[in-house]
């Protein structure tokens, strides 16, 4: 047990403050990561607060955080926006996730373990059985779940990092892959596809697989954006 003569370095006492501060930012980061937050929805601090069960000061740290990483939108002193994709940066986006996702998932191979895979396969059944019943949050959770395991295997944390400020800006809107992918189960062919090679150590292979389903993913949406941008252009 410690007493006072075992503490010869002074503690500085815990800022509860800043702690929430991170939570808060690290709740609403993973909600718009994974896609539970669509385009377009409007978020003020006090509604929030009030879903996260703390006060408005943590809010409005994290919602300042996340607008400064292009996750937001300001639309007034207390009110911001999930942004709508363009076709700019969507194109951006995608380029820029080929090129770090396809490394991520190339560098992950060789340091997979068979847990790892496991739990990959164990996630898409997750995903099957969510899109076979319509709960597309819940295969866009599942999805998020996937990749960023798969992702982390690369022992890249750097990298990892690179590739989430990508998804803040993309996941809300693969809202829009959906219902036409649990159709025809694009993202699952890719997936089975990628632990095909995980167990084969294949790290070739599962890079293409990766890139293969972002690309799939890519087709979809710029149809989708490219279909709305002329709707709005149309007298």
């Amino acid at each position: 047990m410690l007493n006072d003569s075992d503490i010869t370095t002074p503690l500085a006492p815990i800022d509860r403050q800043a702690s929430l501060g991170e939570l808060a930012y690290t709740s609403l980061k993973e909600s718009i990561i994974s896609g539970q937050i669509v385009p377009g929805s409007k978020l003020t601090v006090r509604s929030v607060a009030q879903a996260l069960g703390v006060s408005t000061t943590p809010v409005r740290d994290a919602i300042v955080r996340l607008s400064g990483e292009g996750a937001l939108v300001n639309l007034g002193p207390k009110t911001v926006v999930v942004p709508v994709l363009t076709i700019a940066t969507l194109d951006e986006v995608t380029k820029i996730r080929l090129a770090l996702e396809g490394l991520a998932a190339f560098e992950a191979t060789p340091h997979i373990e068979d847990r790892d895979i496991s739990f990959l396969e164990e996630t898409q059944s997750g995903i099957n059985q969510a899109m076979d019943k319509a709960q597309y949050a819940d295969v866009l959770r599942l999805n998020k779940a996937f990749h960023f395991r798969l992702y982390t295997a690369s022992q890249m944390p750097r990298l990892v990092a690179l590739i989430e400020s990508q998804w803040l800006r993309i996941g809300p809107s693969l809202n829009d892959l959906y219902p036409e992918w649990a159709v025809h189960r694009r993202g699952v062919s890719n997936h089975q596809w990628a632990i095909s090679g995980l167990k084969d150590r294949d790290p070739t292979t599962v890079r293409a697989a990766i890139e293969n389903d972002l690309r799939d993913g890519y087709r979809r949406l710029s149809n989708l954006v490219l279909s709305r941008q002329g709707e709005a252009a149309s007298p």
